[in-house]
């Protein structure tokens, strides 16, 4: 189940009413980097096809309408509509909703020979009837979480998921460019884009939740000035 909201802190231009970047956590920067695993179908879904500029949306508009004794026997339009996205998307803290998450399949070896594996449950194994006898693939693999570490020393927060490190702060400037935070990186962006007068400066903190996560991804793919869209207006 998706985390309800996250915290990020905001430096806002008053001046310029723009955001000039977010003070953000582990959460908010793996959900960042989560939206460069999503497949285009699954954005599309998420966004409305009303919403989407150009033609792609009326492709899937398309599959959606084409029957189903139009497809390959072998495939479905599920599988394309509304694709498996990875584990990692799919964390606790995801911040999108309904996304279908993947299912490890279910693996069977041959006690004698465990280098052989099928995903049917009791079928004959090939090299044992090779051999002139028979036996069955009856033992289930078993999976290994891929955030198991097996080292002993590895903090919990970095076998805690996602894509980042925990333990640092992130700094997400308005067109979502992410890099660890530090008074040389702010002092740098401060420059770049040429605030000389700190007054005008303020600090706003907001939520961040399912429905800012879909003006997030929506601004992502429309704007540079993606926090500047999604937040400003609520501030206002």
């Amino acid at each position: 189940m998706a985390a309800s909201k996250i915290s990020l802190k905001l430096l806002i231009d008053s001046k310029h009413n723009r955001v000039v970047f977010a003070e953000a956590g582990k959460d908010f920067v793996d959900f960042l980097l989560s939206l460069l695993a999503l497949p285009v179908g699954t954005v599309i879904r998420l966004l409305t096809k009303s919403t989407m500029i150009g033609s792609i949306a009326n492709i899937y508009g398309s599959l959606e309408k084409l029957d189903e004794s139009y497809m390959q026997p072998n495939q479905n339009k599920d599988s394309i509509l509304k694709p498996t996205i990875t584990t990692q998307v799919t964390n606790q803290n995801f911040l999108l909703p309904d996304t279908k998450k993947p299912e490890n399949p279910n693996l069977y070896y041959c006690s004698s020979h465990p280098g052989y594996v099928s995903d049917i449950h009791n079928s004959v194994c090939s090299h044992c009837r090779s051999q002139c006898y028979t036996r069955y693939m009856n033992q289930k693999v078993e999976f290994v979480g891929t955030n198991v570490s097996a080292s002993t020393d590895t903090s919990a927060s970095d076998q805690a998921g996602g894509y980042v490190k925990g333990l640092v702060t992130y700094m997400v400037t308005d067109d979502l460019s992410v890099s660890p935070m530090s008074m040389v990186s702010v002092v740098g962006l401060l420059n770049k884009i040429e605030i000389k007068d700190f007054s005008v400066l303020e600090e706003k903190v907001v939520e961040f939740g399912i429905d800012e996560g879909l003006e997030l991804l929506k601004a992502s793919l429309l704007s540079k000035d993606a926090l500047t869209a999604v937040f400003l207006p609520k501030l206002n």
